[in-house]
């Protein structure tokens, strides 16, 4: 299956290659959402989720994005299970950093332990030799942040990871990570109307770091009244205006929206080919960022 290729939906907003050796299209795939409520246990349509992944190759999307703790376990088996063996080009990247309880329950562990035994999880459930991107999914407050890069970094000398990235991080925590082990990709939240990361985003641009933004949606009434003009006087969704923005933002961005639903998908995928005006562009950037903290 020719993901790569350029007449493909996704791959209409571009490439980015990371870590100087793996190219992907600018338009990815979060796997959060594939789980059950709560980010815990199964989907309740199974058959959805696996049409869902499969959809987004057929598309074009080369890069799905997981984790352990989505399910937890679930998001990785039900990856494995829709695409190993996974089509050439196709780059699945997982995070590891929160243990899970029950629905809706995150707790910190980022030990150098905990990620020696985690990765092994991960490889077994994807079904993978190597990860291709592993990701700290966010620091621990209990645990030394150059403890948890360093035990990363040994799985890559270990072959067991092929590039790393970050993930809920800081500006001080990027380059901490890059003074020990070469950062490939950003995962922060980030959107028009929530740009309180936009110096993370400036720096990863200099660096030719990707960043991949969740949370990509519209929050706030003023946010929302200006997308929905957008997508009102050009015949679209807010979304595809929302992801659309973003593509424009930088040329390291790869948003990654989650779905477990087919229509969804390819609304979500078509927004690599919708061009926000300079006109439709001023107007998204004059929206006032909403703080997190106030979001409904």
């Amino acid at each position: 299956m020719p993901s790569s290729n350029a007449s493909l939906p996704a791959a209409v907003a571009g490439t980015i290659t990371l870590g100087g050796d793996l190219t992907v299209n600018r338009m990815g795939y979060g796997a959060m959402r594939i789980t059950g409520p709560g980010i815990w246990g199964p989907p309740s349509d199974k058959q959805a989720a696996l049409a869902t992944l499969r959809r987004a190759v057929e598309l074009g999307v080369n890069l799905i994005d997981t984790a352990d703790s989505y399910g937890p376990d679930v998001s990785e088996e039900l990856i494995a299970e829709a695409l190993s063996p996974y089509p050439a080009g196709v780059v699945v990247t997982t995070k590891v950093g929160w243990t899970r309880h029950g629905p809706g329950i995150w707790q910190h562990n980022a030990s150098p332990t905990h990620i020696a035994e985690a990765i092994e999880g991960s490889l077994k459930r994807l079904r993978l030799e190597r990860i291709d991107v592993y990701q700290l999914h966010v620091p621990d407050p209990a645990v030394s942040f150059d403890a948890s890069i360093e035990a990363i970094a040994r799985l890559k000398e270990q072959g067991k990871v092929r590039h790393v990235g970050l993930s809920n991080v800081a500006l001080e925590y990027v380059k901490r990570a890059q003074k020990i082990v070469p950062i490939v990709s950003v995962q922060n939240r980030y959107s028009f109307s929530d740009r309180e990361w936009d110096f993370v985003l400036n720096y990863c641009e200099e660096q030719g770091i990707a960043f991949l933004p969740w949370g990509p949606m519209a929050q706030g009434r003023q946010a929302n009244a200006a997308v929905e003009k957008i997508a009102r006087e050009r015949g679209t969704t807010t979304a595809v205006v929302s992801l659309a923005w973003l593509l424009r933002r930088s040329p390291v961005v790869i948003p990654i929206p989650g779905t477990g639903s087919v229509i969804h998908l390819e609304e979500n995928v078509s927004a690599a080919a919708f061009k926000i005006s300079d006109e439709e562009f001023a107007a998204l950037n004059a929206v006032k960022p909403m703080p997190y903290w106030l979001r409904g």
